[in-house]
């Protein structure tokens, strides 16, 4: 895998993982809210107006386009493990942006992830 091919596909899971952080965000400043007929427009507005999740959905916009870059010069059997490290970029970012919680199973997880993803990566040299 070339420099640029790496770059392009990291970059494509950078935004994306920063997409769902962002969502997140957004969500967080609305806080919990219930499902119901009558509060799909209300929700909705205040969802589509949070500054966060627009700049996530665009996140995703760029992203797509980062993506298709980086699969036409990467085969799709290599690009798609590699979205995997955005689980452990999430993860990782959710423990010090939310205070969410890291378990030893979820440590070890993320660590079976970076395995997979090394083998994957290394697999292109051999």
């Amino acid at each position: 895998m070339t420099s640029i091919s790496f770059f392009l596909i990291l970059a494509g899971v950078l935004l994306n993982a920063c997409a769902q952080l962002l969502l997140k965000a957004g969500v967080n400043a609305i806080g919990r809210f219930s499902f119901s007929i009558e509060n799909v427009l209300p929700v909705g507005f205040q969802l589509a107006t949070q500054p966060p999740i627009i700049a996530g959905l665009a996140c995703y916009v760029v992203s797509v386009v980062v993506w298709i870059l980086g699969l036409s010069r990467v085969d799709v059997s290599i690009a798609y493990p590699m979205l995997s490290l955005g689980y452990v970029v999430n993860a990782l970012a959710a423990w010090w942006l939310f205070g969410e919680v890291v378990t030893l199973q979820r440590a070890i997880g993320i660590g079976v992830i970076l395995l997979g993803v090394y083998l994957v990566a290394r697999s292109t040299t051999t």
